[in-house]
């Protein structure tokens, strides 16, 4: 064989390698597998009699892990149209194109690093869920996320408003137990009371809104809607049901005017669940309001007045989520207004209404982009946090006094991902920032611009309130905080990757791309 002949059968092998893995699985069997390892989870918690209970975290780890790895190998059926499985009716409402990898990875990620965090967490969910030194009433908290997992990955790929309300509400009402869970805490359960009578509010809205949007159009299929929506004769009820639907995903994504109940069921809900609901239920939220917009953004006829919408919703949630911070004193109640501020940045992404280029990212990868770095600093800071309140018994930022002294590595990580938080340059999240800000220079929404930077100078001031009390304050009788060897790797890990992709985020564009 000739020396040209052998490079061709070479490239022909890589190409054939790229499209089809070595052993394809259809992409459902991701969350199939996911759904089983909650089941067989909550089954060996029951019968298995030990009297620690960490172990089903590590399995819950290991076993996300493995469903992880096994990612490069689903396959649509586009990739494999002569499979049997390719014909099935299942996908009129399940796509698997390269933004649903995208966020099943970034669901599978999330969920793996809530467990870790949780098993660190044990000694306060046995406090207050059976007694002390008990861990009996723990084993189903690290089965409960694998099953908001899967949600979140059936939702990735969600083509039917019927299904992805259906893996909205997995979601949701898995949150409702996990928030509650320590029921022996008052503040706990309080804050499961207002999630539950919230989210059921919200989920009214959602509804009546899909049942508008579905009379308007005739159809439940995102796919379809974009030729049902060329043939309406007046787009004003379209409009009212688009609207009430975003009015229950803004409970989801934590935007104004829903966002009354994050402040208290952040500070009373356990720290890992709190850390699950500000990444994984806001990226949910998220992937169902980017997949529900999709076809509405194309149409000439809704584009204008959901665009509007959005800028709205994006200036009222920055100015709300960063001025409620500046006057916080508890670390977790900064947190969730802080939250609410990333979903306002968020918002102007998706306000800017780009589709993107082959050069630039359009509004749907810079949300991912953003998100992806959100997920890596704030998860840090929850591992952190969470170890702040097992060992000195609070989670004020008085609390965080001296540990500059005390701790000075576990100071200076937290100092990095702070400042990763309020978007300083080589960092993170600063990318993100930077990505929202050219999206709406571009588009030429000057008064979302003027907001933003507004609301980025006073990011810097309440997140350095903490660094201030690490640094500057003096611990008094508080004990130094040192982390156990689960959640120092995985804030090691996660703090090098915000300063890694603060300059190099190649490797999170490529997956977009």
């Amino acid at each position: 064989m000739e020396r040209s002949d052998m490079e061709a059968l070479t490239n022909s092998i890589k190409s054939a390698s790229n499209h089809f893995p070595l052993f394809p699985m259809p992409a459902y069997y991701l969350e199939a597998l996911t759904v089983t390892l909650g089941l067989i989870l909550l089954m060996a918690e029951a019968f298995v009699p030990s009297k620690s209970k960490s172990w089903v975290g590590v399995f819950a780890a290991i076993g996300l892990g493995g469903i992880l790895l096994l990612i490069p190998l689903a396959i649509g059926p586009d990739a494999k149209p002569d499979a049997g499985w390719a014909a099935w009716p299942l996908w009129n409402f399940y796509q698997f194109d390269s933004l649903a990898r995208f966020y099943k990875i970034f669901a599978l990620i999330t969920t793996l690093l809530v467990v870790l965090m949780s098993i660190d967490y044990r000694k306060i969910l046995a406090r207050y869920t059976d007694h002390p030194g008990s861990e009996n009433g723990t084993g189903e908290f690290y089965a409960l996320p694998v099953f908001a997992c899967a949600g979140m990955m059936w939702l990735a790929s969600a083509k039917d408003l019927a299904g992805a309300f259906v893996a909205l509400e997995l979601i949701t009402v898995t949150f409702y137990i996990l928030v509650a869970y320590m029921r022996r805490n008052v503040g706990s359960l309080e804050a499961g009371v207002k999630y539950l009578i919230l989210g059921a509010l919200s989920t009214g809205f959602l509804v009546y809104g899909i049942a508008w949007v579905y009379g308007s159009t005739g159809t439940m299929s995102l796919a379809a809607m974009p030729s049902s929506i060329s043939n309406l004769q007046s787009p004003i009820p379209l409009l009212f049901g688009i609207a009430l639907v975003m009015v229950g995903l803004a409970f989801k994504i934590g935007a104004v005017p829903m966002h009354i109940w994050i402040p208290d069921v952040y500070q009373g809900a356990p720290t890992p669940v709190t850390a699950f609901l500000s990444v994984g239920s806001k990226a949910a939220g998220f992937i169902l309001l980017v997949r529900f917009l999709e076809p509405f953004l194309a149409s000439e006829f809704t584009r204008g007045p959901v665009l509007k919408l959005l800028i709205i919703l994006s200036i009222a949630t920055l100015l709300f989520g960063n001025l409620a911070a500046i006057p916080q004193t508890n670390f977790k109640r900064l947190l969730a207004y802080s939250s609410i501020a990333h979903a306002g940045f968020l918002l102007l992404a998706l306000a800017a209404g780009s589709s993107g280029t082959d050069a630039a990212l359009g509004s749907v990868q810079v949300v991912s982009l953003y998100l992806a770095t959100y997920l890596i600093i704030t998860l840090a800071v929850f591992f952190m946090l969470a170890q702040v309140r097992i060992q000195r018994e609070g989670e004020d930022i008085s609390d965080f006094n001296g540990l500059g002294q005390t701790n000075p590595t576990f100071a200076m990580a937290l100092t990095i991902l702070l400042a990763a938080l309020a978007g300083v340059p080589l960092t993170a999240g600063f990318i993100g920032k930077f990505f929202v800000f050219t999206l709406a220079v571009d588009a030429g929404m000057w008064a979302g611009v003027g907001i933003a930077f507004i609301a980025a100078g006073t990011g810097f001031y309440y997140y350095l309130k903490v660094v201030r009390a690490m640094w500057w304050s003096a611990p008094g009788d508080r004990p130094a905080v040192f982390l156990p060897t689960i959640s120092k790797t995985c804030v090691v890990v996660l703090t090098a990757a915000t300063l890694v992709f603060g300059v190099w985020p190649q490797p999170i564009l490529a997956l977009l791309r």
